[in-house]
């Protein structure tokens, strides 16, 4: 009776402890997880931002490129209007030259007072007038369209250094968000290996709980068994016993068993995942990719970086630069980053001609880990070391 109680008492401490040590794991486990689905959600909301700047970007982009290719026009049109302002100049000194040599104003009039002709001077006196007026009039217009023009291409660069301004505060959020984002996506991962790790011992501590009472249960149980027992010492003489008519009966003893057991397939491991390959990879066309290396090559040195501009051996921006690229081997792209990115296919084996993308930039891959671009503004179209965040390819 005694032993029988000790087991009892003992399987009731096995239990007590199993029932105060499960809970605590069970809420690391939980916290863990708010932790985890709370960075998870600030990576949620740090991506959108940096979608929602990614957009800005492109349309500012297109502001920028517009904007360029505005000033080029307008510094055009300045250019022409300053001619024609030179230009009437010059045909308005040669008739104060004519009307002078032919005796005009003064010497007219007294010309047509020794002449005695009132109607002659009065008709001359006018014609100068008119001329005098017409000269007069042309100047202002032509002086009005060369301010005109000058205060358009002031308010144009200054719509442009504003631009500028703000592409470099983009630019400085948005490496902030990846370096953000990057952070977050790290402590995620990290929770998440906690938290695996949690449910693993907690996984363990459940295990080795029910192991517990397993044993005890069994021990309780042969306990029980060895006190009942010893009252009943006859019981096993009975059992060799031979029926009645001489004979012992074999036929209750087992054999054993000899069937094999059904071999039971492992499961598969699907910890490791394949990565999944592109479902269309464009053909690499040699051939249109030699010319367009060439081309880029052509204006290395020789061209210099100016927003919104395509003019070759003068300057480009980085888009203007590799879409004039490829025109060259007959190939029509977009004229902006983004939808460079979005109508070419993005490939993981970078060849020589394609291009190197990344937000609001892109350039000509030439091999080697290099590439040719229009970098910056007043830099000339150089050779640089790839950035890239993906490689296109047309």
């Amino acid at each position: 009776m005694k032993f029988r109680k000790a087991a009892a008492i003992l399987l009731a401490a096995v239990l007590t402890c199993s029932l105060t040590v499960t809970p605590v794991f069970a809420d690391d486990v939980d916290k863990l997880e708010e932790e985890k689905q709370k960075a998870e959600d600030e990576v949620s909301s740090l991506q959108s931002q940096l979608n929602s700047l990614m957009s800005k970007i492109t349309e500012l982009e297109n502001d920028l490129i517009t904007t360029g290719e505005e000033i080029v026009q307008t510094e055009a049109d300045l250019k022409t209007a300053q001619e024609d302002e030179a230009e009437q100049y010059e045909a308005m000194k040669l008739r104060i030259k004519y009307m002078y040599e032919a005796g005009s104003g003064a010497a007219a009039v007294e010309k047509v007072m020794a002449t005695g002709s009132i109607s002659g001077m009065l008709t001359q006196a006018e014609y100068s007038q008119q001329v005098h007026t017409y000269d007069r009039k042309k100047l202002q217009e032509y002086a009005d369209t060369v301010q005109k023009v000058k205060d358009l291409q002031d308010t144009l660069e200054t719509k442009m250094d504003d631009l500028k301004s703000t592409q470099t505060e983009f630019a400085a959020q948005q490496e902030e968000l990846n370096t953000t984002i990057t952070e977050k996506s790290a402590e995620v991962a990290n929770l998440d290996d906690q938290l695996q790790a949690a449910v693993k011992k907690a996984a363990e501590e459940e295990a080795a709980r029910k192991k517990a009472e397993e044993e005890a249960a069994k021990k309780a149980q042969q306990s029980s068994s060895s006190t009942t027992g010893g009252g009943t010492s006859n019981s096993g003489n009975a059992a060799t016993q031979k029926p009645e008519g001489g004979t012992t009966n074999n036929n209750n003893t087992s054999k054993p068993d000899t069937s094999t057991p059904e071999a039971s397939t492992p499961p598969a491991d699907n910890s490791v995942s394949t990565p999944s390959t592109p479902t269309f990879t464009p053909d690499y066309n040699q051939s249109a990719a030699d010319i367009i290396v060439s081309a880029a090559w052509s204006q290395v040195g020789k061209a210099t970086y100016v927003w919104g501009t395509q003019i070759p051996y003068v300057s480009f921006d980085c888009s203007g630069l590799v879409q004039w690229c490829y025109a060259q081997a007959g190939i029509s792209i977009p004229r902006q980053s983004t939808s460079i990115k979005n109508s070419g296919t993005i490939v993981s084996d970078p060849k020589p001609g394609d291009i190197c993308w990344t937000p609001g930039h892109v350039a000509i891959y030439i091999g080697n880990g290099q590439m040719i671009e229009a970098q910056q503004d007043g830099v000339p179209i150089c050779v640089s070391k790839v950035r890239v965040t993906y490689y296109i390819r047309y």
